[in-house]
């Protein structure tokens, strides 16, 4: 009987450490790169995942944004950057206490990264620069998470499905 009691005891053990362990691994850039996620949302794509987009794609796309603001006259006022074992998840913070003051100003840099994206060949090309957005485009390159932060108070995700 002690025996049984043993087992169903390392048992139960085991599993709680595998669901926080899995928990942990569900964010775990939370607390590091952002503050704990206040609110979630969810975006459903109009677009589909590309067949081409894959970690390379995704480490690439964000380099190319970050060397545009890089070439720019003016300093950046948040940082891009992908994370997760295969870089899908966005994460965007503000550099200054100005430019995501509030998640209503956040989703306005949201909306002006849109009107950039429909202006790009792909969006043109494929006659979708009045339907896909700044978050379609992100379905494309298949990131699954985005992550919107002051960088000092406040984390907004949105789930990209």
């Amino acid at each position: 009987m002690l025996q049984r009691l043993v087992h169903i005891f390392a048992a139960t053990a085991l599993l709680t450490a595998s669901m926080v362990s899995s928990a942990l691994a569900t964010d775990r850039h939370e607390g590091y790169y952002y503050p704990e996620v206040e609110t979630r949302e969810t975006y459903v794509a109009r677009a589909q995942t590309l067949p081409s987009s894959d970690r390379s794609a995704r480490v690439n796309f964000v380099t190319q944004l970050t060397l545009a603001q890089t070439a720019s006259p003016y300093p950046p006022e948040y940082a891009i950057f992908a994370k997760g074992g295969e870089a899908q998840k966005l994460v965007i913070t503000a550099l200054n206490d100005d430019v995501f003051a509030t998640l209503f100003r956040a989703r306005g840099v949201m909306a002006q990264m849109s009107a950039y994206a429909r202006t790009t060949e792909f969006f043109t090309e494929y006659g979708v620069e009045e339907l896909f957005t700044f978050y379609d485009l992100l379905k494309l390159m298949g990131f699954e998470q985005l992550t919107i932060t002051d960088g000092s108070t406040w984390a907004h995700q949105i789930i990209i499905e």
